[in-house]
């Protein structure tokens, strides 16, 4: 099935279509992302039905802005993340920014502590992974330590266009050893 018909037939509501592509085809995909963009279990029909309500809405105009530059799968991958972390991120803000309680144990602050060490070692981790160390290095100064473009492309030589273009290449380079590294239990 070319992607024009993957397209159309989503649009159209095909049931065959719809239930292959995202239960079938992307389902791996998909279920490597919620992994990476949860830090909790989710339950991957709920989710998926979300995102293709999202692709649906307003007459299919997301699914109508795909412009074949790619394949269905990279964009798939590209909108699916971007989804994912926009609803993690507003079930965070929707939580309650107040303890119930007040903790004052020590444990609590270890483990706290400890888990943020965790995640700066699983991040430099996967930075030291990529064979671009270029791109490892444009992730650490705009993402990680929120540099200003402008400044970070004049430093290394380049124009705010190109460090855009860099960064994208970046982020895409890191999410494929992201998905293949968590893929493979590590």
């Amino acid at each position: 099935m070319t992607d024009r018909e993957i397209i159309q037939g989503l649009i159209d509501r095909d049931n065959h279509i719809t239930r292959q592509f995202f239960y079938v085809k992307c389902r791996p995909l998909l279920t490597a992302i919620m992994r990476l963009v949860f830090n909790h279990h989710v339950e991957y029909n709920e989710m998926v039905s979300e995102l293709y309500g999202y692709l649906m809405e307003d007459d299919c105009t997301k699914l109508r802005q795909f412009q074949y530059r790619s394949t269905i799968y990279q964009w798939i991958k590209v909108v699916a993340t971007r989804f994912f972390i926009r609803r993690r991120d507003l079930l965070i803000e929707n939580e309650s920014k107040t303890p119930p309680y007040e903790r004052h144990d020590a444990d609590d602050v270890t483990a706290d502590t400890a888990h943020t060490v965790s995640q700066k070692i699983d991040i430099a981790r996967l930075l030291a992974l990529m064979e671009n160390q270029r791109y490892a290095d444009v992730i650490r100064h705009l993402i990680l330590q929120d540099e200003e473009p402008e400044k970070y492309a004049e430093r290394i030589g380049v124009t705010v266009d190109n460090l855009y273009n860099i960064k994208r290449r970046a982020i895409a380079a890191l999410s494929r050893i992201a998905i293949k590294y968590y893929s493979y239990g590590h």
